[in-house]
């Protein structure tokens, strides 16, 4: 399913609110502004309201050069990447404001996995929409296009209310709009995360009842909904188990997640037909048997984005991928590096990196090195394979500047199988549900790991990856302690299928190894194995005489010299790589401006901060 341009201009042609009528001396109503007392008339006029919520809940490859929730240029602080320099730090002091009314999309910071801002618009907007649906709409709806229609206004106001419990954890909760004029509901105190989110649990198991299944082509439907469902109540019901707040919500919130995604797949409406790379870099979804729901782009009607421009192979990622990373790839045999018994599986120049581990890798990364990237290991997932053949050239559109085009997958199959065995898995070994079987890592990771390769792929010799077996798990040594071995490789499947997306950092941070962001492990600074003299001649030069340095077999870090460019053969050492600035587990949440708290305060209301700030 996809989001259209027919939805976004349409949007363009209303307002994002609702406005009485200003009277002038004709007492002609404004012709720009939906007018409420003659709104609401059917159900054209509900779906043209709604249509306002797309491009801020489905916001894909964003358009132009935005990248707030992004992929690629929106996702980049987690611990799969390094940047040169200091590592971006942590939010260290708590901000002069963070309120917001604004209804552009706009990530409140990486940090925090996207989320909003302190910022109650699109809550209201859904409020106004259940409100006008009860008293103005319902006369003039059938009781199927009501259901419907208060399933979607509903979807949207949890939708919004998991993004900003994810960032603030306790938030004012509203149900109904606010009367300006009552300060009391206005200025209200934070409620409790689990009352929020069990509000949230009622609003999706309603969209699941009442939704249709099908309402077009262009618009949201009970399945894109389970799957996105799935996502956030696996989100809070992990965060609540592994934060230690509320057992009996974690199980309920994760077998949701179980319900919604298991709806999903017992479907049978996708399957996993199609390489991965086409999931990416496509110029039409339509036909992707993966995708649940995409936004599409057009050039002519000016709807495009920058995403796979920062893909191309020339742009520069200031964050690439470092060794950590590359090491967490599986090889093709389903065992972890240190056990394969694929031919040079210890060997990490990229070219054999793209042909001993797990597809994906080939399909997210270029196979040679490339300055472009701080630890050159070059991400080209969300840029064609004929992108790389423009390197040195110039660019066509749809790989350059902000005129791409390919169309942004929102939710697919591989996360719902993932969302769904994770899940599964927490509730096995922490609430006494059944097992996770052999049949279940087939229909998930397995199922994930048989996707067909492309053609290119197989002339390069990659392979698919052996399936994960109960009877043979990788027994990896850097394993956390207290995480059982299959839930290690469930968590190893999240962080190959969705890098440089929106995951990483959200799941470090439900699973509580936020610690993961402190970079003190080594690989973390190191990039591939590198040959200089043949892979970065033009880095010896004076230029580089003192920050070139490699980590050799022996394990001694080398550094350029101007002469010993022969003994520079080793993992890339990130240039100039310190560590960010100690952090606690205060940043899990952002603090609330102190405007905000001010403000309260002088109404003579309070507004709690975030515990720890």
């Amino acid at each position: 399913m996809k989001i259209s341009k027919k939805i976004i201009y349409t949007m363009l042609a209303t307002t994002v609110g609702l406005a009485s009528c200003n009277k002038d001396v004709l007492d002609r109503p404004e012709k720009t502004k939906v007018i409420d007392k003659d709104f609401w008339r059917n159900q054209g006029d509900v779906k043209l309201y709604a249509n306002d919520f797309y491009t801020n809940y489905f916001v894909g490859y964003n358009s132009g050069f935005g990248t707030a929730y992004a992929p690629m240029t929106g996702y980049t602080m987690a611990d799969d990447f390094t940047s040169e320099g200091t590592q971006t730090g942590f939010e260290a002091t708590v901000p002069a404001t963070r309120g917001s009314t604004s209804e552009v999309p706009a990530i409140l910071s990486q940090q925090y996995g996207g989320g909003p801002n302190w910022n109650f618009a699109w809550v209201r907007k859904a409020n106004v929409m259940i409100n006008r649906l009860d008293n103005q709409a319902k006369a003039n709806l059938s009781q199927e296009e009501y259901n419907h229609w208060m399933a979607v206004a509903r979807f949207f106001r949890g939708f919004e209310y998991s993004r900003l419990t994810s960032v603030f954890g306790d938030v004012p909760y509203y149900d109904a709009p606010v009367d300006p004029t009552d300060q009391a509901s206005m200025y209200k105190e934070r409620t409790p995360r689990g009352e929020v989110m069990d509000r949230v649990y009622d609003d999706f198991k309603y969209v699941l009842a009442n939704m249709r299944l099908d309402d077009g082509a262009q618009y949201v439907n009970r399945y894109a909904a389970a799957a996105l469902i799935s996502n956030m109540m696996l989100f809070e019901g992990s965060w609540q188990h592994y934060h230690g707040l509320d057992a009996t919500r974690s199980k309920k919130y994760l077998e949701l997640a179980v319900e919604a995604a298991q709806f999903v797949m017992d479907s049978g409406k996708w399957r996993f037909n199609n390489d991965f790379k086409s999931l990416f870099a496509s110029d039409n979804l339509a036909t992707n048997t993966e995708v649940i729901f995409y936004r599409s782009y057009d050039d002519v009607l000016k709807v495009t984005h920058a995403v796979s421009s920062y893909s191309n192979g020339t742009e520069g990622q200031p964050r690439g991928a470092n060794l950590d990373l590359l090491k967490a790839f599986i090889c093709t045999d389903g065992q972890i590096w240190q056990n394969s018994t694929v031919a040079n599986a210890k060997d990490f120049t990229l070219k054999n990196l793209a042909k001993t581990r797990d597809p994906r890798f080939e399909a997210t990364f270029m196979d040679t090195v490339n300055t472009a990237s701080s630890t050159m290991a070059y991400a080209h997932k969300f840029a064609g394979r004929d992108a790389l053949t423009y390197i040195g050239k110039t660019y066509p559109a749809k790989w350059g500047s902000n005129t791409n085009v390919s169309d942004a997958p929102i939710v697919r199959l591989g996360e719902v199988v993932l969302n769904w065995i994770e899940a599964k898995q927490i509730l096995a070994e922490k609430f006494g549900g059944p097992a996770v079987t052999q049949a279940d890592l087939d229909k998930s990771i397995n199922a994930i790991r048989n996707r067909p390769l492309d053609t290119e792929a197989t002339n390069k010799g990659v392979k698919k990856t052996a399936p994960l077996t109960l009877a043979n798990l990788p027994n990896d040594p850097t394993r956390d302690g207290d995480v059982s071995q299959l839930m290690w490789e469930i968590r190893r499947e999240r962080r190959m299928e969705f890098v440089y997306e929106y995951a990483r950092i959200n799941d470090i941070r439900r699973w509580k190894k936020l610690n993961y962001m402190n970079f003190v492990k080594e690989d973390y600074s190191l990039g591939p194995w590198v040959n200089v003299k043949k892979d970065l001649p033009n880095r010896l030069t004076a230029t580089y005489k003192n920050v070139l340095k490699v980590k050799n077999a022996n394990g001694q870090i080398i550094t350029y010299d101007g002469t010993n460019a022969d003994a520079l053969v080793g993992y890339y050492v990130v240039a100039r790589f310190a560590n960010r600035v100690a952090f606690t587990d205060r940043a899990y949440l952002a603090p609330v401006g102190l405007n905000q708290i001010q403000q309260y305060t002088e109404l003579g209301y309070t507004l709690a901060q975030t515990p720890g700030w």
